[in-house]
Formats: C-alpha cells, structure tokens, sequence
C-alpha cells in the first residue's frame, strides 16, 4: 500500500465533510495509505498572503517542517485542497529559489524549534495521486456500477493547474486528468470550456455582485451543455457553486439547479458505496434527481417533529470585517 503525508486542511474537517469522508471510503480500494500531518496548521488560504507575506510564508513552512520531520518511507505531501496544494507548492519552490526568503522562513520557523529543507518534499494534489500514482487501469476495475448516462462537467478551477511549478498537469489552461478520470468511472463528459475559470474565492464577502456574476457563467456554461452534475476537487470551488447558487439564482432571477459533488463522491458511487457513506444529502443543491438518472436512490435524513427546517444566517450588508494593515491602525 502506498503511504503518503497527508495534509487535510480547514476545510475537511468542516464545510469539505462530504470530500473527506468520500476519500476515506475509497482509500482501500485505491490501495492509499494517509499518514496525517501531525498539529498541521491553517494554510492561510489566499488572503493572509496580502497582509504580512513573511508571516504566511512562515505559517505554511511549518506544516512542511513537520512533514519532513514526520517523513517515514514517504516524502510525498497530498493534499486534497487545491488552495493547500498551492500554498504548500508555492512555499517550497520559492523557498528552494529564493535564499533570503529561504534564509527567513526558517529563522522564524526556529522559534518553535523547526526547520525546513525546501525541495526535501514532493508536494501532490489528491487527483495527481490517483490518476499517476493509482492508475486510471486500477481505478477502472474497481468500478461496479459505472455512471452511464450522467452527464458531468469537469470542474477543476483556477488554482490546481497554474502556475504549476513542477509541471504536474497536461495543460495549464484545458487540463485534461480529471476528464480522463470521470470516463474511466463511466460518465459522459463534456467538453466544459470554463474548466479553469475562477469561481469566485471570497468575493461573496467584498462585492456579491461580482461572486454571483462569476458563479452565473460556471452554472449557466453547465446548464448550456446539459451537464447533469459539476465535478469538483476544492472545497471553495464546491462552497461558491453549492451553497451561494440559490442566492445567486434570487439575483439573477435564474433557476439553475446544478449539483456541485466532489470526484471522490462520484467515484465512490462507481466503486458500489452507498452515497450515505460518501456525504450525500449534505448539498444545498439536492443531487437526488441526477443520481436517478443513474438510479441510484439517496435516503432523506428525517427532520424530528416540531423542529423547524434551520434558517440561513442573513449576512450583514457590510459583510464580513476586512483586514486592517498596521498603519491603517495608526491614523484612525
């Protein structure tokens, strides 16, 4: 079985459930072992970078100083996260670049007793592993109920193919591993043209018209191609398209009703899982209609009597409270 570090990430542990409890079903199958990073930290996302650049630097050299410390017959990072696979990519190739940068991430890293030797990791993306690693060969004998006549748009999103340091991916703007994947599981897939379109990252928190607009071109690109599901591997990327295609259809005065599902969800349902094992029913956008398509039935959790449906909390029309630098501070 091969062993790798893994790097869950926020995400996982939240709002991505579905993602990791759908990875956890199909390790077996996969023949993956993941050793999980030990006291792993946030990656400081996208923002954090904007703000105090050593600092994130310094924040996602940590989780790679325990990594290498914790590197026992792998040396290979997977991370399912597409923006943890990028922070954790970025920092180490610049930091085998750039000695200065090298030279003060690791003196703030010797504060807490760590070191990292930047270029001593490999660091992989979950569907690099699966498609080069595990082999779409294996993959496909594993398949007992393939997903014949779905139709599925694959999603891959801005972050996972560029700027692709150590040139992983086929094509930075059309990849094509995740295409090659959902076939091997039996799917339709169409040739979805805004693959690696942003989806918005948090601008649903600075300028919601901008977030919905963005989200409307992946949704409606879907819908024109009749695709009965998008596929995704970020947890942003299945977030913005899930839980904010309501609002952005209340914006639009739209009605998309496209299910954003993880790769592993749908590899899981080729594999003979029961979705209930993979997270299904946890989407806003209920993907029960499209998987009767491929007749495969989804049980609706019951609501006890008298507890009413949860409402969504309504955000405040300022939105969430912005980053302050420090000079802001100083004159206000």
């Amino acid at each position: 079985m091969a062993k790798y570090i893994f790097y869950p990430g926020c995400s996982l542990t939240r709002n991505a459930r579905a993602y990791l409890d759908s990875l956890v079903a199909i390790n077996d199958r996969l023949g993956i072992q993941l050793d999980e990073i030990d006291d792993w930290n946030c990656c400081g996302a996208t923002e954090y970078m904007a703000i105090h650049t050593i600092g994130a630097w310094a924040l996602i050299g940590r989780n790679l100083a325990i990594a290498e410390q914790q590197a026992n017959g792998s040396r290979t990072v997977m991370a399912p996260c597409s923006a943890c696979y990028l922070n954790l990519a970025k920092t180490d190739s610049y930091m085998q670049k750039d000695a200065k940068l090298n030279e003060q991430v690791n003196a703030a890293l010797a504060a807490g007793n760590l070191h990292y030797s930047a270029g001593s990791l490999e660091i992989r993306h979950l569907l690099d592993v699966i498609v080069n690693d595990v082999g779409l060969d294996a993959v496909k004998a594993e398949v007992v109920r393939p997903l014949s006549g779905l139709r599925i748009a694959p999603y891959y999103g801005c972050m996972i193919a560029r700027p692709d340091p150590e040139h992983r991916w086929d094509d930075v703007e059309h990849p094509m591993a995740l295409d090659r994947l959902l076939e091997a599981l039996g799917a339709q897939v169409i040739d979805f043209p805004m693959k690696t379109h942003c989806c918005g990252g948090h601008m649903t928190q600075i300028n919601t018209p901008v977030a919905y607009d963005l989200i409307r071109r992946l949704v409606h690109t879907a819908s024109e191609y009749r695709a009965d599901v998008i596929a995704v591997l970020c947890p942003m990327c299945q977030l913005n398209l899930d839980a904010y295609q309501p609002d952005m259809n209340r914006f639009f005065n739209t009605n998309y009703q496209i299910p954003i599902l993880y790769f592993t969800q749908l590899m899981g349902l080729a594999f003979g899982l029961e979705p209930e094992q993979l997270g299904f029913g946890t989407e806003f956008v209920d993907a029960r209609p499209a998987l009767r398509r491929i007749d495969i039935e989804v049980a609706v959790a019951e609501t006890p009597a008298g507890d009413a449906a949860p409402k969504r909390v309504k955000k405040v029309k300022e939105g969430l409270p912005m980053p302050r630098m420090p000079e802001d501070e100083e004159t206000s």
